[in-house]
């Protein structure tokens, strides 16, 4: 055992992915770790449905920067790719509009031209914009890595003393939203639009998320887009595979009623069965709110003091199995709205249903045939809409009415005869997603990224309540998305390893 641990424990929960990156980060170092998970598998919102002959990846479809996950997985003295396999997917994503533009982005340079040579609007200094913008993107990259991500920024005032008052002020876009940054490179509605929708990966609005949010182009364009065969929850599997033979105890049906605590200081868990688990840390994977509000009781006096990590978005998941394969489709694929900037308003500052929106789409049978029966098509859709939210209390008959005009959408664009040809369909609403995962109001991206708001920053990872208490996932900092969560689950370790190592 790591001699600067002293055979301290660490009581984890939820099996979500930022959980697990935690719990395998701290077995490396000696802790002894335990998860309760209230679901009956690992992997929080990265979980599996098999139904009909179909296999529906329920969560994540995307698998990006894998070397945070081979960052994980070094820490145990194992290698990433022993236990989950990987390919690329070309093209990255199929961009489809309402007037025939079909733009497909690529990472090669060559072939991304060639796509941008069939728009309308192009001139060769169009290619030259394109690659100006590829490249503000890496800055805005490179310098947010080397400080928020890596250092485990957590505040406005982590984020002032390291990077200082002139980075800040010359590198680092922050005066102006997403939109307007990519509105300053491109006239073109189709680029501006497919750019604009980058902000998918945290569940935001581009109208609202600060220009430095433009790093998120530069994840696919530079690190490529990654699928893993046999579906995504095999990424679960290899972290439940790994966390086994580092002798972490996961304890899956077991959910946590309450977080035990004496004054300021966290001293274990009560399960629901009544069951009580002392330990000297708790690792929350649950997100921040319902955490306080759920199981440490706390009042509305101090939960107002959160409401600045106000949900990202919710979605409308549909799961469909057909009976014919629609070939224009690529791996990942986009069907936007005619007025995105509606959208985005509508879904963000009016917290209503568009009536208009833009949809992502997953035809994950392009890269595995093996997720669907033969001549068959395995189909997730997942347009974006407003968390729970009491100005517009939407019940589930609005949201499968709903469902319908987002079906008539995509039959309109292109998927002729959809609803005929569906012999499986598995449906979940913001309620399901909140049942299911206890998410904030049913968020799937943690908290939302809004410059007015929170200024960008998420909850931070150590509670300032409770002493050793920390948290984990998209809740916190540095927020949603896969390879985001598993890098939190590493910093989150690393704060409990130098307090355990200062005694």
């Amino acid at each position: 055992m790591n001699q600067h641990t002293g055979g301290k424990s660490v009581a984890v929960i939820g099996a979500g992915l930022g959980s697990l990156s935690a719990a395998i980060s701290l077995a490396a170092a000696g802790f002894k770790v335990s998860v309760f998970e209230k679901n009956e598998r690992v992997g929080g919102k990265l979980n599996v449905l098999k139904k009909g002959g179909f296999t529906f990846d329920l969560g994540p479809s995307i698998l990006t920067l894998p070397q945070f996950f081979q960052s994980l997985f070094a820490r145990a003295g194992r290698r990433f790719e022993d236990y989950v396999p990987t390919v690329t997917v070309t093209p990255h994503w199929r961009n489809f509009f309402e007037d025939g533009t079909v733009l497909d982005l690529h990472m090669d340079p060559e072939a991304m031209h060639a796509e941008l040579r069939k728009l309308k609007s192009y001139t060769p200094a169009l290619w030259d914009r394109f690659q100006d913008f590829l490249r503000y993107s890496r800055q805005q990259y490179d310098i947010l890595d080397q400080g928020y991500l890596r250092e485990g920024l957590d505040t406005l005032w982590d984020f002032l003393r390291h990077y200082g008052v002139f980075r800040i002020g010359r590198q680092i876009d922050f005066r102006r939203t997403m939109a307007e940054s990519i509105r300053s490179f491109f006239d073109d509605p189709y680029l501006r639009a497919t750019f604009e929708y980058f902000i998918k990966y945290v569940g935001s609005s581009a109208y609202a998320a600060p220009g430095y949010m433009n790093l998120m182009p530069n994840i696919q364009f530079q690190y490529d887009l990654w699928y893993v065969p046999g579906g995504m929850y095999g990424i679960a599997q290899g972290l439940e595979k790994l966390a086994g033979e580092l002798g972490i105890a996961i304890h899956t049906r077991s959910e946590v009623a309450a977080i035990l605590h004496a004054d300021r200081t966290v001293t274990g868990l009560r399960l629901k069965d009544g069951q009580t688990v002392t330990s000297d840390y708790v690792v929350s994977n649950m997100e921040v709110i319902p955490a306080y509000e759920k199981l440490l009781g706390e009042g509305p006096a101090y939960l107002r003091k959160l409401e600045k990590f106000e949900p990202a978005c919710s979605g409308l998941v549909l799961h469909l199995g057909t009976d014919r394969i629609y070939p224009q489709l690529a791996h990942h694929n986009f069907f936007y709205s005619r007025d995105q900037e509606k959208h985005f308003a509508t879904v963000f500052r009016d917290k209503q249903l568009p009536p208009d929106p833009t949809i992502y789409l997953v035809a994950v049978t392009r890269s595995d045939p093996s997720q669907a029966p033969a001549g068959c098509d395995n189909i997730k859709v997942l347009p974006h809409i407003p968390y729970l939210n009491d100005q517009h209390p939407y019940t589930r008959e609005d949201y499968l009415a709903f469902k319908d005009r987002v079906v008539e959408k995509l039959e309109r664009m292109g998927l002729t005869d959809l609803r005929k040809h569906t012999i499986v369909e598995d449906v979940w609403t913001p309620y399901d997603i909140q049942e299911r995962y206890y998410s904030n109001r049913g968020s799937i991206y943690g908290v939302v990224s809004d410059w007015s708001k929170n200024y960008g920053f998420k909850a931070p990872k150590r509670s300032r309540r409770y002493q050793n208490l920390y948290f984990t996932g998209g809740s916190v900092n540095p927020g949603g998305g896969m390879p985001m969560v598993i890098l939190c689950g590493q910093k989150v370790a690393d704060e409990i390893i130098a307090r355990a190592g200062r005694g």
